[in-house]
């Protein structure tokens, strides 16, 4: 029988370069997103963290995890959505 929802975290590193008000804009559009598809259980802003590496010459990123219930096939959706995102650094969508 096919599952009706998972539990998935998302850990988002957005880019400094957005400054405070647009990395504030990303993670409200991303819960909002989260929450029309599914249930946010948490968004826990790790803040500002050193990069193990580089990307695109920045040294630094905002981290942010979610945490979040929905159906199977929304976590391909909010990749894609993550992806084409621009202040979006690197994304991890996971099965909790």
């Amino acid at each position: 029988m096919a599952k009706l929802s998972e539990t998935y975290e998302a850990m988002v590193v957005f880019s400094l370069n957005q400054g405070e008000d647009g990395i504030k804009a990303l993670t409200e559009k991303f819960s909002a997103m989260i929450a029309a598809a599914g249930t946010v259980e948490s968004v826990n802003e790790w803040g500002k963290r050193r990069l193990a590496y580089e990307i695109d010459d920045q040294t630094e990123g905002y981290y942010v995890l979610y945490t979040f219930t929905s159906a199977p096939d929304f976590p391909a959706e909010l990749d894609r959505v993550l992806k084409i995102t621009e202040g979006v650094m690197r994304s991890l969508i996971t099965v909790k």
